[in-house]
């Protein structure tokens, strides 16, 4: 009973999915207001999502079973990877051998269903926005992957939340050092892309492709995605607190953390331009890429 609870309701699916609306309103207040604009009230993404509970699910000509069955796949594996964050945050000691690689596979799992639907849609435009999707998923992965083998060094090789945070409590942040700090810039400007917001938002570019991956979606599948997507932006800022500003995590402190992540997205969303997927490639590439790579050479020599 103890677990279906931790999996279900807190951490879990229910609280994550609830914090990431919340949150999802937050930066759309946040952006109406820098657009002079008054901005939906509080419960407008949980009413969006009860209304679209309720509406029909349309399924495209042609479309195979992965169409309706793939946003299922992402919810829950991304509700999964929530569960183990706060249950490591919650007792560190319960967190299990390796559970930072598995997170790490349950954060690309989003991106990867939501590719296997747009390709099983059978429209050009969703196909067009899946291959943008795959190819960023292709670019922001390695120097993502790289700033999480900083945290592996500088935690002593550890690859277990639990002993990550707890080499954090003893001896500090891995962000307050000239490694950690590099590797947590990259790693912000990988999850602005995981998140799939501009810059690089260009998988589904409402003004080009009327939505990309998600044009054929409708009805439960379409609220299943966007609750994933609420899911996210609940996880990906947790998983980076965790990882690099895990020395304090008590309930004030993590709060504050957050809203300061969470700051920092929105105002990289509403001072940048959307990139074209050929930019985006060459950003993560080049300069994303080796700064990783530079951090892993200083936490080698223990900067």
């Amino acid at each position: 009973m103890k677990l279906l609870f931790n999996y279900l309701i807190f951490p879990g699916l229910l609280f994550s999915a609830t914090i990431g609306l919340f949150a999802g309103w937050i930066d759309r207040k946040v952006t109406a207001r820098l657009q002079w604009r008054k901005g939906p009230p509080w419960h407008q993404n949980f009413t969006d999502i009860i209304k679209l509970l309720g509406k029909e699910t349309i399924v495209p000509e042609g479309a195979s079973f992965t169409f309706l069955f793939s946003p299922y796949v992402g919810f829950l594996g991304l509700a999964l990877a929530a569960t183990i964050l706060g249950i490591a945050i919650r007792s560190p000691l319960q967190s299990f051998t390796a559970d930072l690689i598995v997170v790490l596979y349950l954060l690309t799992l989003p991106a990867v269903t939501m590719i296997l639907g747009a390709f099983s849609s059978c429209n050009p435009l969703a196909s067009i926005g899946a291959s943008r999707e795959m190819k960023l998923v292709l670019a922001y992965e390695l120097p993502f992957i790289l700033s999480m083998i900083v945290v592996i060094i500088k935690s002593g090789v550890a690859i277990q939340l639990g002993q990550i945070l707890d080499h954090q409590a003893r001896l500090g942040a891995n962000l307050v050092s000239w490694s950690g700090a590099i590797a947590f810039v990259v790693s912000i400007l990988c999850m602005q892309a995981k998140l799939g917001l501009v810059p690089f938002d260009a998988s589904e570019a409402e003004q080009e492709i009327m939505g990309g991956v998600l044009i054929e979606y409708s009805g439960l599948p379409l609220a299943i995605f966007k609750l994933t997507k609420a899911v996210l932006l609940y996880t990906m800022p947790l998983f980076l607190i965790v990882t690099f500003w895990g020395n304090n995590l008590s309930p004030l402190v993590l709060i504050g953390k957050y809203i300061a992540l969470l700051v920092v997205i929105i105002l990289i969303k509403n001072t940048n331009p959307r990139l074209r997927i050929d930019q985006s490639l060459r950003f993560f590439w080049r300069f994303p890429t080796l700064l990783a790579t530079l951090a892993i050479v200083l936490a080698l020599f223990g900067l």
